[in-house]
């Protein structure tokens, strides 16, 4: 009898082991956010009009998400001196099934920093759309913000 309930016992642990597992698994699987994106295209809505930047043509923008943190780096390519920009930021962000929500605690834009960003995201295959309103009262932005960004691959 004591054999049967040893038995039992290790029988039930090893698979409550291998169910908590196979749920991280597919709660990583739902979106594989973490990754090395290059922004495609940026769509601005705000007070009626709407601007399109494509990046893929004297821009470049890219962001870096791993398991805890995003980081963005953006630049132009042309190297004339007097045409210099540059931007980047970063910090924790949150993911609960599509809802991300970036904490931008590091910003080349101080007054940005300290502000929480959500977006609603899917990802297609090697593309991560990303749409949700940027708002900061003290700046008096308040704007919906679309990015397209396609997977860097190794």
């Amino acid at each position: 009898m004591k054999k049967q309930i040893y038995i039992i016992t290790i029988s039930v642990m090893l698979i409550s082991c291998s169910t908590s597992v196979q749920k991280n698994e597919t709660v990583k699987a739902t979106i594989p956010i973490q990754g090395t994106w290059k922004l495609l295209s940026g769509t601005l809505i705000e007070k009626g009009d709407t601007t399109v930047t494509d990046y893929t043509k004297g821009k470049e923008f890219i962001k870096i998400i791993n398991d805890t943190h995003f980081a963005f780096l953006s630049h132009e390519l042309d190297k004339r001196k007097d045409s210099a920009f540059f931007s980047s930021g970063g910090g924790p962000y949150s993911l609960k099934d599509s809802l991300y929500t970036e904490h931008l605690k590091y910003c080349s834009d101080r007054q940005w920093e300290g502000n929480d960003f959500n977006f609603t995201i899917t990802i297609h295959n090697d593309t991560l759309l990303q749409k949700g309103v940027e708002k900061i009262d003290s700046l008096g932005v308040n704007r919906i913000n679309i990015e397209k960004y396609v997977r860097i691959k190794d």
